[in-house]
């Protein structure tokens, strides 16, 4: 039990002392703007653009599931322009960033992660590194700034596309005008509840693409290391994602 007790230790510090050294490469590989400049613009498109689709549906239907339980929890109770209230702060402050995050992980972490771990069980990384390319400059830093740059802009469409859907939501089938949605959404309604958004979800953006570059890259173990890669990349990233919620809502709220 101790020798085994102490294995885990020793793991757990090379573990941390290789991704130190990961994080100390990459800072170093930021001043070759001519390798990842143009193609940072690429993986904007990539992970920002091609994400929509799944991020504004998911955010569409929560716009909607909102309306219809705030109405069901506070028929009777409290004035039914409080649906706008609710719908407003909670995909701005919450459900927005979140469920969000948590889509991109499987979808931006997921094809990260498989992708860099495919070069590397290929040796295409090998390859880039005796044609005199830095990796990190050329495969990761793109990534990662895409991510944080995009991840945000996503975010906040899909907080819009949550809030028009609520209203409509609210109109259509709870007989709530559009004055008294707005009134609601008004009524607790503070300018930082759109930084609180941006600031998680860019911290979700950099996390996710951190994540999937460093489990790509230490692949091992060809088709079967991908996969294992990939699966270890999602469930990471989600997980990372709700501690950092926690953790902005502890620092920001």
């Amino acid at each position: 039990m101790i020798d085994r007790i102490g294995r885990s230790a020793v793991a757990a510090v090379r573990a941390a002392g290789r991704f130190g050294q990961f994080l100390a490469d990459l800072a170093h590989a930021i001043p070759d703007v001519a390798t990842w400049g143009n193609l940072a613009l690429v993986q904007m498109r990539r992970i920002g653009v091609d994400s929509l689709p799944v991020a504004l549906f998911i955010a569409a239907f929560t716009g909607i599931v909102l309306a219809l339980q705030a109405s069901y929890t506070f028929t009777g109770t409290v004035p039914l322009y409080v649906v706008g209230a609710v719908v407003g702060k909670t995909m701005m402050l919450e459900l927005g960033p979140v469920l969000t995050g948590l889509a991109l992980a499987g979808r931006v972490g997921a094809s990260v992660a498989a992708e860099l771990g495919t070069m590397k069980v290929t040796e295409q990384v090998d390859a880039l590194e005796t044609l005199a390319y830095d990796p990190l400059a050329y495969l990761v830093l793109p990534r990662l700034i895409a991510g944080t740059l995009m991840v945000p802009v996503v975010v906040v469409l899909g907080i819009v596309i949550g809030i028009v859907t609520g209203w409509i939501t609210s109109m259509e089938l709870l007989d709530l005008s559009t004055a008294e949605f707005v009134k609601g959404l008004k009524f607790l309604y503070r300018f930082k509840d759109v930084w609180f958004g941006v600031i998680k979800s860019a911290s979700f953006g950099f996390t996710i693409t951190l994540v999937g570059c460093r489990l790509g890259l230490g692949t091992r173990g060809g088709a079967e290391g991908v996969g294992r890669s990939t699966t270890r990349a999602v469930v990471a990233s989600a997980m990372l994602i709700l501690v950092l919620d926690a953790f902005w809502a502890v620092v920001l709220l």
